[in-house]
């Protein structure tokens, strides 16, 4: 039958990680160590990409670029980058363990979505290393996908290129991209999604989009909550999505409305048609 077969998840402001906090830290710290100022939100800007591109972008920033002239008498280059990712990577590696409780909905969700016959596949801008911190944490609080992997498998490229949703569908047996559902927290998943020809979903509460942690999120009144949902879909829409949601909770009604589209032939990269 022509149905939705599989869904795939982000992990880091999707499925774990509330806020996307672990990476967003650790490139403030980083920027400090070289004497550079950095806000949260030029941090959160390349969020969900390979994390020495995401250095990389950062440091293309007119502002970052300026500061790290002044700051060295020269533009960056590659070395620098590798320089700093190696701070990085040393600094996250010590703290992922942290940022591994999972976000409210998952389990249900997922099991849900299973016991309907559905896969559960899984990509991130993670390396192996740093996301077999992230699975182990996850999966003993009972989550864990049935198929994962990171841009080190893919000879690093990462999102917003298609491949890790590529290599999903191979290891799980989906055949046809448009029964196949990606769901992610920042424009990189959007996009990655939308390369490959899938349904491309953006979740809200909990997004590196919207950048509020769990504390900060449940501390608002409920119109302040459904203003920061309202502005984080539209801003996924206007990444290009076909679909947002709100939190987790909503994927399987989601689902059925995309079996509807489905049943009529419709395509998620033809949905006028």
């Amino acid at each position: 039958m022509n149905k939705v077969a599989g869904v795939i998840f982000d992990w880091a402001g999707t499925t774990v990680d509330f806020g996307c906090f672990a990476p967003v830290n650790v490139f403030v710290k980083i920027f400090k160590t070289v004497g550079i100022n950095v806000t949260i939100a030029e941090a959160r800007l390349p969020m969900g990409i390979l994390k020495r591109d995401h250095l990389k972008v950062m440091l293309e920033m007119p502002r970052i670029s300026k500061k790290w002239q002044e700051q060295y008498g020269r533009c960056f280059n590659e070395y620098d980058i590798d320089e700093l990712y190696l701070k990085f990577e040393s600094m996250l590696l010590l703290s992922l363990e942290e940022y591994t409780q999972l976000l409210p909905g998952v389990i249900e969700t997922v099991s849900k979505l299973r016991k309907n016959g559905l896969k559960i596949g899984s990509t991130t801008g993670y390396t192996d290393t740093m996301l077999n911190i992230v699975r182990q944490g996850a999966k003993t609080q009972g989550y864990e996908p049935d198929f994962w992997i990171t841009p080190d498998s893919i000879n690093g490229m990462g999102r917003p290129n298609p491949y890790m949703i590529f290599r999903n569908m191979e290891a799980l047996k989906l055949t046809a991209p448009w029964q196949v559902v990606k769901i992610g927290d920042t424009e990189a998943d959007i996009k990655e999604g939308l390369n490959a020809g899938v349904w491309s979903v953006g979740v809200a509460v909990g997004s590196s989009q919207m950048g509020l942690s769990y504390d900060e999120f449940i501390g608002l009144s409920d119109s302040e909550q459904k203003s920061f949902i309202r502005k984080t879909e539209q801003t996924f829409l206007n990444y290009g999505a076909n679909f947002t949601i709100a939190t987790m909770e909503e994927i399987p009604e989601l689902l059925k409305n995309i079996n509807t589209l489905l049943a009529k032939g419709k395509r998620p990269y033809a949905l006028s048609n």
